[in-house]
């Protein structure tokens, strides 16, 4: 960018500024975000979606890097981690929040982080935690989604417990692991799986991809209330049905997935497929914001910078996400601002 200027900038240190040195409070455009994505897109059926993506960096001085899981990398990779939410709804889809994973092994060096501008208060904080903290944020914002979407990352049975007690509903994968109980006993639920008939499944499309339909077989059964000690005793329990969502190739029956659902017990199965197939929409998200914004073009070091580029990048993601739905409502002539 500073070559690009032409102005005599010999370094970058006069863009990077912005992200380094700028006085401007980053959290506070990140609520106007919020703000501005629930204007614009809001409606009352929409869902919230959590996940994380990897960053992947050469050095070790990046705040947070580490030899880390990334799915920019397939496997573990030199790597930022950060989570994101996401809110999706008929009108389009864009982010909401963001949130830097830290390594333990960063923490228990206070140097490294000092150097880095992190926290000297930063406690190590789970990715499902920072999941908890965005949907917080935005639940006490009032935007307007009475469903979270999430892969088995946050399906522990924790996060799902404080969903009820926001009454939130929710479809949240778990692992075929995940124990439930089936007359009186524990069970894995790919064993549960395996008892299913053949005519408990049904055809049923989760959404558009690239491909066309997302066609697969489902099946669900609901779970008796009060079934689980973790849930026991909660009122709000009441309010919802439980059940337990499976979903399997049609081309390979053993490629299974699993899923928690908390929801109103009039809701269909079809319903239901539909709310589980916004998870792709994250996914499709970051890959338009690196692509479209550069999400993963940064070149900055510390931990407030990472927070800085990030909200600068969800924002002009938003604001590409909004031209796109007026466009298409036709609402908006060309000339017409596109904020407020």
């Amino acid at each position: 960018m500073a070559a690009r200027r032409g102005d005599g900038e010999r370094n970058p240190h006069g863009p990077q500024r912005l992200l380094t040195e700028a006085d401007w409070d980053e959290e506070a455009v990140r609520d106007e975000l919020r703000r501005y994505v629930a204007e614009h897109l809001g409606e009352a059926d929409g869902v919230l979606v959590v996940d994380e993506t990897g960053f992947l960096k050469k050095g070790k001085k990046s705040a947070g890097v580490a030899n880390q899981y990334s799915g920019a990398a397939h496997g573990l990779a030199n790597s930022q981690v950060g989570v994101f939410l996401l809110y999706a709804s008929v009108r389009g889809a864009a982010f909401l929040d963001r949130d830097l994973y830290v390594p333990e092994e960063w923490l228990a060096d206070p140097v490294r982080c000092r150097e880095a501008g992190i926290p000297a208060d930063r406690q190590v904080i789970s990715k499902g935690e920072l999941a908890k903290g965005m949907l917080a944020r935005a639940f006490a914002a009032n935007v307007p989604a009475n469903w979270v979407v999430g892969d088995a990352l946050y399906g522990y049975d924790e996060l799902r417990s404080w969903l009820q007690e926001q009454q939130k509903s929710y479809v949240l994968a778990i692992p075929e692991t995940h124990l439930i109980w089936v007359t009186g006993r524990q069970q894995p639920i790919g064993y549960v799986a395996a008892l299913l008939p053949d005519d408990a499944w049904t055809v049923l499309s989760a959404g558009e991809g690239s491909q066309g339909p997302r066609l697969y077989e489902w099946a669900w059964f609901q779970l008796p209330e009060g079934g689980e000690s973790t849930e026991e005793g909660h009122e709000h329990c009441r309010e919802q049905a439980r059940f337990l969502l499976l979903r399997r190739s049609l081309s390979d029956l053993s490629k299974q997935a699993y899923y928690r659902v908390a929801s109103p017990a009039s809701l269909t199965l079809s319903e239901v497929v539909q709310i589980a197939g916004r998870r792709w929409t994250i996914e499709e998200g970051i890959e338009e914001a690196k692509g479209e914004v550069g999400l993963d073009q940064d070149e900055v070091r510390t931990y407030r910078a990472w927070y800085r580029f990030m909200t600068l990048a969800l924002f002009a993601h938003a604001v590409l996400s909004v031209v796109r739905h007026q466009a298409r409502e036709k609402k908006v002539p060309v000339s017409q601002p596109i904020f407020p």
